[in-house]
C-alpha cells in the first residue's frame, strides 16, 4: 500500500510578519531602554505607570531599573495571558526582557546625561515616544499599564483608554514628588509623557489622519467636478432626502489630508455660498491616496 503524504501547510507570509514584528519590537524596546538608562532613571523622573515605579523604588533601595522593571512586570503578564491575545503576550514578553536585558547590561556602560533636567525629560520622553511606538506598531506593549489598560478595554470597550492612563500616571506622579521631595519632579514627568504621547500618535495614526467632509449643496455638481479636478480628491455622492423638506439632494461625501480640507472649503464657498458643511477628524484613513489599506 502506499504512503500518503502529509504536507505541512507553511505560510512563508505569517513567518515573515513574525519576523519583522519581533525585529522591530526589539529595536523599539532598545530605544525605550536608552532614554531609561541615559535620561529618564538618572533625573529622578518617574513619568508613570511601571517604568516610574522603579525609578521610584530605585531611588530608595540599591535595585537596578531593570530589575525592578522586569520583577513589576511579571505578574501583569500572567494576567494578560488569562484575559488577552497570547500573541500580544508573546511578543510583551519579548519587548519587557529587551527592557530589562538592556537596560541593566547593555547600556550600562554608556554615559548618563548629567544636564538640565527638562533637557532630560525632553529627550527620554522623545525616546519612550519612539520605542513605544514601535511596539504598539507590532500589536504588542512594553508591558506595565498597557497591559492593564488592555484588559480593561476588552471588558469595557466604552471606558476612556487615555483617562485610565492618566489616572495610573497621576497617582505615580503625585508618589514621586513625596519620595524625591521635589514638585519639579512631578512636572518633569508630565513633560515627559506629554512628549512621549506625542510622539506616539505621530508614529501610529500621523500619516493616516485626515478630513472627512459632508457637503449639502444643490450645486454638488460644480462643487465636485472642482474638488476632482483643482485638488485631485475623490468623491462620492450620497443619496439624501430632507427631513423636512422631503426633497431628495444628493450629499458631497470626500476625505482630505488635514492640510487639504481648507481648500475644499474654500471651493464649496466660491461655488454656494450657502452650503451648509459638516467637517469631522478621521483617526485613520486608508485606500488610494492615502497610506496604503495593507498589513505589513
Amino acid at each position: 500500500m502506499k504512503k500518503t503524504k502529509i504536507k505541512k501547510n507553511k505560510n512563508p507570509g505569517l513567518f515573515l510578519k513574525w519576523t519583522a514584528d519581533l525585529a522591530i519590537i526589539i529595536f523599539g524596546s532598545a530605544i525605550y531602554s536608552f532614554g531609561l538608562h541615559c535620561f529618564i532613571a538618572p533625573a529622578n523622573i518617574a513619568p508613570g505607570g511601571v517604568t516610574g515605579i522603579a525609578t521610584i523604588i530605585n531611588s530608595v533601595v540599591n535595585i537596578p531599573v531593570g530589575t525592578l522593571y522586569g520583577l513589576l512586570n511579571l505578574p501583569l503578564i500572567i494576567m494578560g495571558f488569562i484575559f488577552l491575545s497570547k500573541g500580544m503576550m508573546v511578543k510583551t514578553i519579548i519587548s519587557v526582557f529587551i527592557i530589562t536585558f538592556a537596560t541593566d547590561f547593555v547600556f550600562v556602560s554608556v554615559p548618563i546625561y548629567e544636564g538640565e533636567k527638562i533637557l532630560a525629560a525632553l529627550f527620554g520622553g522623545l525616546l519612550f515616544g519612539v520605542g513605544v511606538g514601535l511596539i504598539y506598531m507590532r500589536e504588542a506593549t512594553s508591558g506595565g499599564i498597557g497591559i492593564v489598560n488592555q484588559m480593561i478595554y476588552k471588558k469595557y470597550p466604552f471606558f476612556s483608554m487615555g483617562k485610565i492612563s492618566l489616572m495610573a500616571d497621576a497617582v505615580v506622579i503625585i508618589a514621586s514628588m513625596a519620595v524625591f521631595r521635589s514638585v519639579e519632579a512631578g512636572l518633569f514627568a508630565i513633560v515627559a509623557i506629554y512628549v512621549s504621547g506625542k510622539v506616539i500618535d505621530t508614529l501610529m495614526y500621523g500619516g493616516l489622519q485626515g478630513k472627512l467632509m459632508l457637503v449639502f449643496s444643490d450645486k454638488y455638481e460644480e462643487i465636485t467636478k472642482k474638488i476632482i479636478s483643482e485638488q485631485q480628491r475623490g468623491v462620492t455622492l450620497l443619496d439624501g432626502t430632507g427631513a423636512y423638506s422631503g426633497k431628495e439632494r444628493k450629499v458631497i461625501c470626500c476625505a482630505a489630508h488635514k492640510n487639504q480640507h481648507v481648500k475644499i472649503k474654500r471651493i464649496v464657498g466660491e461655488c454656494d455660498p450657502a452650503a451648509f458643511i459638516v467637517i469631522t477628524h478621521a483617526g485613520e484613513v486608508l485606500g488610494h491616496g492615502f497610506t496604503p489599506n495593507k498589513i505589513s
